[in-house]
């Protein structure tokens, strides 16, 4: 091998060796790297925009996206009920002040229901600050539900209950 290279020649840094370097019309990665797969989106979009055919297997001018399009509203004009809801679905999507709010937005009353909840609330919240507590009865904690959390509201701990009344015992 070392009859090969030139005599001048010096093996080193970014200079290998004549033997151990690719021969010609040898590429070292001759696939190359693997091509990322596409995402769905884009090849959805790719399809959507060839050119459409006819029924006799012409080309037309217009894209696959449009005849689906067309074909959806030709099926709403015919009374195709599916047809019709996907058109309207289709339409909020594309262009939201097209076509009136959605029925899960508003109620038939025409109130936005989250309005509603939050006047509700507002209601609850004021009734509840503006009356007085429970006056007698047993006091629970919701945090916790073990029995020594419970007592009485009008009864004082015992420590502080003071002497204990005579009993009437005759003998």
């Amino acid at each position: 091998m070392p009859s090969e290279e030139p005599p001048d020649y010096q093996i080193g840094y970014k200079k290998p060796p004549l033997a151990s370097r690719f021969k010609k019309g040898n590429n070292a990665n001759p696939r190359g790297r693997p091509r990322a797969p596409k995402a769905l989106a884009a090849v959805l979009r790719s399809a959507l925009d060839e050119p459409a055919q006819d029924e006799d297997g012409k080309r037309r001018r217009q894209t696959k996206r449009e005849a689906v399009v067309r074909r959806l509203v030709e099926k709403s004009a015919g009374a195709d009920l599916a047809a019709t809801k996907l058109l309207f679905e289709l339409l909020r999507k594309a262009d939201p002040d097209a076509v009136g709010p959605a029925a899960a937005d508003t109620d038939p009353l025409g109130q936005d229901p989250l309005e509603l909840l939050k006047q509700k609330l507002a209601r609850l919240a004021s009734a509840q600050l503006s009356s007085e507590p429970p006056a007698a009865g047993p006091r629970t904690d919701p945090a916790s539900n073990d029995a020594a959390s419970t007592t009485p509201a009008a009864t004082p701990p015992a420590d502080e209950a003071g002497p204990a009344e005579p009993t009437a015992d005759t003998n």
